[in-house]
């Protein structure tokens, strides 16, 4: 019983790349790299040596042959390198007669684990070849065993046939299976939330071009009426103030625009919620006018400061704001309608459209990965937005109702006055 204890936490440690994984990159918009291998290997090999299993003194069972393959098909040949050597390092300062096998087993299953992952890169059956390496790896610290020794072997056959080479067959394809599979589904995340920002940027830009031709076409027409009456200086300077205006709102709008749609980056600092709600606003007009979906935004006040990713929250509003547009384009008086209030230390920003609703079932659905209300998409919008507010402390509430309406309301925690004095940006308040 207490083998079998210590071989299921062997295969704990053997998995600890892919839990943590799942929890490092859970609310990042980027996948795994070679750090990541080589930092959890390198503590994941450390404490399967730690706490290796045995049935004869002086000898070690663990999970090192699991954990150097899985770093060697995920971080490459360096990263084996720098398992091996804490291997040695390691091994040597464990003692025991088992030190100099081990060594030779190892100079012997460290080449052959070299061959056997170039081997899983060009094959298509990745599976067979990850089950194959399990059990011929763990023939070899077997073989060196019975050479050294018959009796060690034959005392405890079924440890030492059926065991330790199930524990790293199994140990390996488990690992490599959850991980790749974790792998590219967060691939597959990334690539549908950057599209589904390229389609919702494409969207307003179709809109914010029927916008800007009404400024334009005002300042054309003004421009043309200082032509006609030159000399005439009171209406010369009224129109030139009305062009200034009409254009210093077209440059706004594009400035935002074009925030709004550059990359996100993770750096967090203290910003100014409001003027962020308003540029949004001011960028999704547009697009509300062109779905014949009037907008309507209660003045806040006071500024309202949070910490967090700039960029990030401009998305994660123009995601919320745009569903609200679509949700009421087909319905007569169309109406979206935004406030943002400060309750209890946190700011609170209600989205609230008459449109076409949902039901429970869909209400409760919300946020999960590939699931969308719409014919065409994908759900990967909102649950970029939940995660991007989970991770700032705050929460999502959803009230709807079919052909009646739906209410979302984001939740944030604001920062704490002392901090607020010392960091947060004076931001203009665009109206």
């Amino acid at each position: 019983m207490n083998i079998a204890k210590e071989i299921l936490l062997q295969h704990f440690f053997s998995l600890m790349p892919f839990v943590l994984f799942n929890i490092y990159y859970r609310d990042k918009m980027q996948n795994y790299d070679r750090k990541f291998i080589v930092i959890t290997s390198v503590i994941c090999l450390f404490l399967s040596m730690t706490f290796g299993t045995g049935v004869i003194t002086g000898f070690f069972y663990d999970s090192r042959f699991v954990i150097m393959f899985f770093g060697l098909v995920f971080g490459g040949l360096q990263t084996g390198f720098i398992l091996l050597a804490e291997f040695v390092v390691y091994r040597f300062y464990l003692g025991g007669d088992g030190a100099w096998p081990s060594m030779i087993t190892m100079s012997i299953a460290f080449p052959l684990s070299v061959l056997l992952y170039k081997i899983y890169q060009k094959t298509h059956r990745k599976s067979l070849v990850i089950l194959t390496s399990g059990f011929i790896i763990s023939m070899i610290p077997l073989a060196t065993i019975y050479i050294r020794n018959p009796v060690d072997v034959t005392s405890h056959p079924v440890f030492h046939t059926f065991a330790i080479p199930v524990q790293n067959a199994i140990g390996i394809w488990l690992l490599i299976a959850l991980f790749q599979r974790a792998v590219s589904n967060k691939e597959l995340f990334i690539n549908y939330a950057r599209d589904e920002k390229i389609e919702a940027m494409s969207h307003v830009a179709a809109s914010l071009v029927h916008e800007v031709r009404n400024p334009l076409t005002a300042v054309k027409g003004f421009l043309t009426l200082i032509r006609e009456s030159p000399m005439d200086r009171s209406k010369v300077e009224r129109y030139i103030d009305i062009c200034t205006e009409e254009i210093q709102r077209t440059e706004s709008i594009l400035s935002e625009y074009l925030s709004i749609s550059k990359p996100t980056t993770e750096k967090r600092e203290a910003v100014d919620l409001y003027p962020l709600l308003l540029a949004v606003i001011d960028v999704m007009k547009p697009y509300a006018n062109m779905q014949n979906v009037h907008m309507d935004m209660d003045k806040a006040v006071g500024p309202i400061p949070i910490l967090a990713n700039q960029d990030k929250v401009k998305q994660v509003l123009l995601n919320f704001i745009k569903n609200a547009i679509e949700a009421c384009a087909n319905v007569p008086n169309g109406e979206v309608t935004l406030r943002i209030e400060v309750v209890a230390r946190k700011a609170v920003l209600t989205i609230k459209d008459n449109g076409i609703g949902m039901s429970q079932e869909q209400v409760d659905r919300l946020g999960s990965i590939y699931f969308s209300t719409k014919t065409k998409g994908t759900g990967l919008g909102l649950t970029f937005s939940y995660q991007a507010i989970h991770e700032l402390g705050g929460s999502v509430s959803v009230r709807s109702a079919p052909q009646i309406g739906t209410q979302f309301t984001i939740t944030i925690p604001i920062l704490k006055d002392e901090y607020i004095l010392e960091h947060v940006h004076d931001q203009p308040l665009k109206s």
